[in-house]
């Protein structure tokens, strides 16, 4: 059975950075695009990053430039490098791909809350 487990997020002072990293199993993991998501408090779920089977990223324009999304195909594992935090950056953040996202196949998620 598909799973993703999302870890790293906490509390970071306005201008800093955190890491996230997603595990995924029950996937052929490095068949798969895989993204970032994020939902703050009474609004959607909106896309942050993605990063294609062979590495290429791609990034809202609200992180491009302070968010690198990566991947690690021998971990099945997704990163999510985070610098000059914002206090909008605050939200529960999710990995997901197309595939499972599909299916409604969610992880519990990870708080990152940006805060001085």
């Amino acid at each position: 059975q598909a799973q993703l487990v999302e870890s790293g997020g906490g509390l970071v002072q306005p201008g800093g950075s955190l890491r996230l990293s997603c595990a995924a199993s029950g996937i052929i993991f490095r068949l798969y695009v895989m993204d970032w998501y994020r939902q703050a408090p009474g609004k959607q779920r909106e896309l942050v990053a993605s990063i294609t089977t062979g590495g290429r990223p791609n990034y809202a324009d609200s992180v491009k430039g302070r968010f690198t999304i990566s991947r690690d195909n021998a971990k099945n594992t997704v990163y999510l490098q985070m610098n000059s935090l914002k206090p909008e950056d605050t939200a529960v953040y999710y990995c997901n791909n197309p595939y499972l996202s599909a299916r409604n196949i969610w992880g519990q998620g990870t708080q990152v809350t940006v805060s001085s």
